[in-house]
């Protein structure tokens, strides 16, 4: 009988379901954009009825008779708040992006309460996670205080508002890697934390329970899909990542390009404490024993191609970006630092704020392009140095995917700027493929992670050319325009 996997692929912009076999290989998909609400400077929500709207028409155009298991990866620190009884949302989501708690947090930090924050979550201070967004839904939403006391509200990152709904509201629970995001969760006992439950004055009855990452969860309610279908994996998307690009081997690095960048180093059973203000995140837990990561987080990657094209329109679509960056010899003297929303790993800085340096009276829109495509690169190197100055051994070759791990010029300069090789994975849905792993591993279409690092190939390997003195020079203007982007 052939085997088929749902993997669900819920992001900053879109919604996704992609079928996989028994294989590993992707056979059809469905996705759908949904609107990004922008109601404040800083601020980023979402509509969850949106996000479950077109998750369930996306699983519906891709499900098979042969379908075993679901796997659902997530947009991760995206936190939802809502009734238990009638399942609705009482605000809409809060997004990771968003930088309304930024004051809250500097409060904090004065107070002197980051210490105890990292070392039971191994994070930072920052609005980026989910804490400080949950505390505002709760002091902001007409009731909700009230009714959360009263055991009346659920809450949770965006994987257990879709597992809650799609087990017809019967189920509630995360995945350590998703709880790991909140800012709530003692990644170390993979259980929520009660001092920081009080601090942020959150009660534990609204977080669902923490599970490993690939178990069986619940069944879909079925109404839905006209049948019960096992929801067997689940994993935030950067998590996801690592788990598909099978660097399942301590001091094995990738960097996924998406909305922002993430680069996550595999450093097995050890929850590796950073200097250099980097994350320590769990990558999974198969089984019963947790794997850690430190992850360097950069808020704008893909979303600055984005706003190439929809803000600045010097670009109709992604891919003319890299015609472009070829198409002109050099930058011409510009640089971007693309901190729309602040800056993430390892300036943590939530009030910097973008800027173009260089221009002239020569400048084009094509310098502007390559430049901001090189400034992704930049961002990279800056978390690489960061990892090497927490002791990691430079890693013998990255692997990166998401969707500007396309373009070519891209990943020649990432390896130039980064002195190492960089690895283009044959498959290009390495998020829900780790998702789909997961659910696979639960439900006997894979038998271990052996099986999976076995699977993965390499479509394209980028060597580094750059000299070191031309490095030296790019690095150091780099610099300079960074610092003017802080406050």
């Amino acid at each position: 009988m052939t085997k088929h996997i749902v993997a669900i692929d819920q992001g900053t912009t879109s919604s996704r379901a992609i079928l996989f076999d028994e294989a590993g290989r992707p056979l059809t998909s469905d996705a759908h954009e949904f609107t990004q609400h922008y109601p404040d400077d800083g601020w980023v929500e979402h509509d969850p009825e949106d996000i479950w709207r077109d998750t369930v028409r996306a699983v519906k155009a891709v499900l098979t008779d042969e379908t075993l298991a679901i796997g659902i990866t997530n947009q991760r620190e995206t936190i939802v708040l809502w009734d238990r009884e009638t399942g609705k949302p009482l605000h809409n989501a809060i997004v990771w992006q968003d930088r309304r708690t930024a004051d809250a947090c500097r409060q904090l930090k004065t107070d002197g309460h980051e210490a105890m924050i990292s070392a039971s979550t191994g994070l930072l201070l920052d609005p980026y996670f989910s804490a400080t967004k949950l505390a505002w839904l709760l002091n902001h939403v007409d009731g909700a205080r009230a009714a959360a006391d009263a055991g009346k509200l659920a809450a949770g990152t965006i994987d257990s508002f879709l597992l809650w709904r799609l087990t017809g509201d019967t189920v509630h629970a995360t995945d350590i890697t998703n709880a790991g995001r909140t800012m709530l969760c003692d990644i170390h006992r993979g259980t929520w934390d009660g001092d920081l439950l009080e601090l942020f004055n959150i009660p534990e009855s609204l977080l669902p329970r923490i599970a490993g990452n690939a178990e069986i969860l619940g069944e879909t309610d079925s109404s839905l899909f006209g049948r019960a279908i096992p929801i067997a994996g689940m994993a935030g998307d950067q998590q996801a990542a690592l788990i598909g690009q099978a660097c399942f081997e301590p001091g094995m690095v990738k960097s996924t390009y998406g909305t922002g960048c993430f680069l996550l180093l595999n450093t097995g059973t050890e929850a590796v404490a950073s200097k250099n203000r980097l994350l320590t995140t769990p990558a999974y837990k198969i089984g019963d024993e947790i794997t850690y990561a430190l992850e360097g987080s950069i808020f704008v990657a893909g979303a600055a191609i984005k706003w190439l094209r929809d803000k600045l329109g010097v670009i109709t679509d992604a891919a003319e970006s890299e015609a472009i960056a070829r198409a002109v010899p050099d930058n011409h003297g510009v640089t971007v630092v693309p901190a729309f929303t602040g800056l993430g790993a390892p300036h943590w800085e939530p009030d910097a704020r973008g800027l173009i340096t260089g221009m002239t009276l020569d400048t084009t829109a094509d310098h502007i392009v390559r430049a901001t495509l090189e400034s992704i690169a930049f961002q990279t190197r800056d978390l690489l140095d960061a990892m090497t100055a927490d002791g990691a051994a430079p890693p013998s070759a990255i692997r990166i995917d998401g969707g500007m791990a396309q373009n070519s010029w891209f990943a020649q300069f990432l390896s130039d700027v980064l002195a190492t090789p960089v690895e283009r994975p044959e498959s290009h849905e390495t998020t829900a493929l780790g998702a789909a792993y997961l659910a696979g591993l639960a439900t006997g279409v894979w038998g271990d992670v052996a099986d999976l690092s076995a699977r993965w190939e390499a479509a394209g390997r980028f060597e580094p050319a750059q000299d070191d003195a031309k490095r030296a020079t790019m690095l150091s203007k780099w610099q300079a325009a960074l610092e003017r982007a802080l406050p």
